[in-house]
């Protein structure tokens, strides 16, 4: 049912609004309009992007186009396979992957992009940075966007609704640009650049 909402958002099928809901009950809508086209704050982290990069939790594609037509190589990696069909479409290479399964490529990344706070996929941000450096080359590095300083970072299970359809709970986190030096210090990596632009923030990691 995750992916099935997750699609559903992104096809806008039948006006629906898709939201994520919490444990408390609180809901807000999945921002799915975001990720369909650039919006301000991708230039700078795209011009971070150096050589072959994984886009992590791709979505509709935005950042992997945007990176193929740059003359890079690029691959987005995404769990729906309609996302994965509209990365195609525009003109990125794009496949259905968990990170956490096998990625092509592992090893040759010179950049991971973890944008659109997918540092919180799977609900345990050490883990997910711990297998993004397994898949970097040597002197390569990961470029993650968080939350901004002073909010908090926390971890809980959230689901996807929408007025007909309820989705199963999954692990998700959320984390602030104030405790990613002690999480990447916990993971052997280093923060080397912390960036804010359009009131988004984001930290570049080498390992």
């Amino acid at each position: 049912m995750i992916g099935e909402l997750y699609e559903r958002a992104l096809e806008g099928r039948d006006g629906d609004l898709v939201e994520v809901e919490d444990g408390t009950g609180h809901r807000r809508p999945l921002p799915v309009e975001e990720w369909m086209a650039l919006r301000p704050g991708d230039s700078a982290l795209l011009d971070r992007c150096d050589g072959p990069t994984l886009d992590v939790g791709s979505g509709p594609g935005r950042l992997t186009v945007a990176l193929t037509e740059r003359g890079l190589l690029a691959l987005g990696i995404d769990i729906a396979p309609y996302a994965v069909a509209l990365t195609v479409a525009a003109g990125g290479p794009a496949l259905r992957r968990d990170v956490f399964d096998r990625v092509p490529g592992a090893g040759i990344w010179t950049t991971v992009l973890l944008a659109d706070g997918n540092i919180g996929i799977g609900g345990d941000p050490a883990a997910l940075l711990r297998r993004a450096f397994d898949l970097l080359a040597p002197g390569g590095r990961v470029l993650v966007e968080v939350m901004g300083p002073g909010t908090r970072s926390h971890a809980e299970r959230v689901r996807l609704r929408t007025g007909q359809a309820v989705g199963e709970w999954f692990p998700w986190a959320w984390v602030s640009a104030d405790d990613m030096a002690v999480l990447a210090t916990g993971c052997g990596a280093t923060v080397t650049e912390i960036w804010e632009e359009a009131d988004r923030w984001f930290v570049a990691l080498y390992h």
